[in-house]
C-alpha cells in the first residue's frame, strides 16, 4: 500500500508541474495535469469519431503519457535541444515497486513507440490539446499562436485528428458560450422584463 500511496502523491505533482513552452509563446500557462485532462477528452472525442479504435487503450495512454514529467518536468522544444531527459529511467523507477507498474509502463511504451493506431490517436489527442490551447490564446491576440498551431498540426498522424484540428482552427474559441447574444447578455436572464 505504501507504493500506491507514494504513486498517488507523485501523480499530484503533475498539477504543480508547469508546461514550460508558454514562456516562449509569451502568454498563457497550464500545468501538466491540466494538459492531461484535456488530452483525455480529446482522445475520447477521437474514439467516438473513429469506432475502430480501442477506446480503453487510447484513454489509458492519454491519462498516462505525461506521467514521467512528475519526475523529469516538462521539456519544451528549446530545452530538448540542450537537455537529455532519461524518461526510460523515470518510468522504470516510477513503476518498479507498483503491483500494476508493468501496466503503466506498457501503455507509456506503446504511446512512445507510435506503432499502433491507438498510440497514434493518443499522440494526436496530445497535439490537439495543445492546438486548442494555442487557438484560445490566438483568439485573444497572441500573434505567435498561429505559427505554433501550424507546427503542432504537422505532428498529427491520423485523418480523424487532422479533420478535428482543422475544425478547431476554423472555430472561434468563444462561440460555444457566446453564440446567443441576446437578452441574457444584457439582463443576466433569458426572461424578458
Amino acid at each position: 500500500m505504501d507504493s500506491i500511496a507514494n504513486f498517488l502523491f507523485e501523480v499530484g505533482m503533475l498539477s504543480k508541474t508547469p508546461r514550460s513552452g508558454y514562456q516562449f509563446l509569451g502568454s498563457g500557462k497550464e500545468s501538466v495535469a491540466e494538459h492531461v485532462l484535456r488530452t483525455v477528452f480529446v482522445g475520447y472525442a477521437l474514439c467516438k469519431m473513429d469506432p475502430s479504435l480501442d477506446e480503453f487503450r487510447v484513454l489509458k495512454m492519454c491519462v498516462l503519457h505525461d506521467l514521467p514529467e512528475a519526475r523529469t518536468g516538462d521539456m519544451n522544444y528549446v530545452n530538448k535541444k540542450y537537455v537529455d531527459v532519461d524518461e526510460e529511467k523515470a518510468v522504470r523507477e516510477l513503476t518498479e515497486h507498483l503491483s500494476f507498474g508493468s501496466d503503466i509502463k506498457s501503455f507509456i511504451d506503446e504511446f512512445n513507440k507510435k506503432e499502433t493506431k491507438e498510440a497514434l490517436a493518443a499522440r494526436d489527442a496530445d497535439q490537439i490539446a495543445l492546438i486548442l490551447q494555442l487557438k484560445e490564446y490566438g483568439d485573444l491576440g497572441n500573434k505567435y499562436s498561429e505559427e505554433w498551431i501550424s507546427f503542432a498540426r504537422q505532428r498529427l498522424s491520423t485523418d480523424t485528428g487532422m479533420k478535428l484540428a482543422d475544425r478547431i482552427i476554423q472555430t472561434d474559441s468563444s462561440s460555444w458560450w457566446f453564440k446567443e447574444k441576446g437578452d441574457w447578455w444584457v439582463n443576466g436572464s433569458n426572461k424578458k422584463l
